[in-house]
């Protein structure tokens, strides 16, 4: 009776201090020849990712003031910077992830956790954001699968450490990794580089057979993480051949998802209603169907780069 007492008030104080009710921003991509009320857009499969682990989701538009940044900030539990094609170098997408990174750390800095997920060109903007003397190599990854080779970092590593050991196998053994990327971070001008390698351990690398680069990073002091990869296609995307779809391959998906919304619910952050929770959540969002050019089976289209309140997205 004394042990079961004792389980269940640490069971209830460890409940109270997780949020098992988190909100995920994903911060929204510029479209550039869109129609005129197509202006920004996210990929459902991101939305999706989130959501089969416990999390909802909020968009984050780009082209908002510093101070509509910061409000959303402290609503939502993390952020991902997804994939894309704008310039990690100077873009809507460029300051809106430079304002939630440094954010992050000024939180962190006094004990609030927030998450930041960089995907492809996420991660290139988190070296970025880190070390503005990064410098990328071409590299021949457009459309391919590839396993992930681990580091020595990876037993100690945060992002891995709760994944079953078959999964670690089939990660290092099979294509598992899918990459849609012509730039990379090779490991040997990371290593030259002291301000990325004091902020990020390297948990895994890549090949194209020619330059081995960067494919999955944490940061040592911030819950800050990459992948140059790709983890929410295996389960969500079916545009390319190239994307698996194995049992193999959809286990890494959730176990990804798992992760990051585990960093999530160490999250403090609230809505200062229900009302105004309900208002920004991407439930007020219509998804419509991927074009034929697209990769993406659906996305949300948003009409403006920029906006703010939501407003409801009627899909075409």
């Amino acid at each position: 009776m004394l042990f079961f007492c004792v389980s269940l008030t640490c069971l209830l104080r460890c409940s109270a201090q997780r949020n098992d009710h988190p909100v995920f921003g994903i911060l929204a991509q510029q479209i550039f020849n869109g129609r005129p009320n197509q202006r920004s857009y996210i990929g459902t499969s991101y939305v999706k990712l989130l959501e089969s682990a416990g999390a909802r989701v909020v968009p984050v538009f780009l082209n908002q003031p510093l101070e509509e940044y910061k409000r959303v900030f402290n609503t939502i539990n993390g952020i991902i910077l997804p994939g894309g094609k704008s310039s990690f170098y100077s873009s809507k997408f460029q300051r809106a992830s430079q304002i939630f990174y440094e954010l992050a750390i000024e939180a962190k800095n006094r004990g609030d956790h927030f998450p930041i997920i960089g995907t492809c060109l996420g991660i290139e903007q988190l070296f970025f954001l880190t070390s503005t003397r990064m410098q990328l190599s071409s590299t021949k990854t457009r459309g391919v699968t590839l396993p992930l080779t681990f580091t020595n970092e990876t037993k100690g590593s945060r992002m891995f450490r709760d994944f079953p050991a078959q999964v670690m196998e089939d990660m290092a053994t099979l294509p598992l990794s899918e990459h849609s990327h012509l730039w990379g971070m090779a490991l040997s001008v990371f290593n030259k580089n002291e301000e990325l390698k004091k902020f990020y351990k390297v948990l895994t690398t890549n090949t194209d057979g020619k330059t081995e680069f960067v494919s999955t990073i944490e940061a040592y002091d911030y819950p800050i993480y990459g992948t140059q990869w790709h983890p929410e296609k295996n389960a969500y995307e079916w545009r390319k051949p190239y994307v698996l779809h194995s049992p193999e391959a959809v286990m890494v998906t959730f176990y990804m998802a798992k992760f990051y919304v585990s960093e999530a619910r160490k999250s403090s952050h609230r809505f200062s209603s229900e009302k105004e929770e309900r208002r920004e959540l991407i439930y007020n969002y219509n998804p419509v169907h991927g074009s034929l050019t697209s990769p993406f089976e659906q996305l949300y289209i948003f009409p403006i780069t920029g906006m703010k309140s939501p407003h409801l997205v009627k899909p075409k």
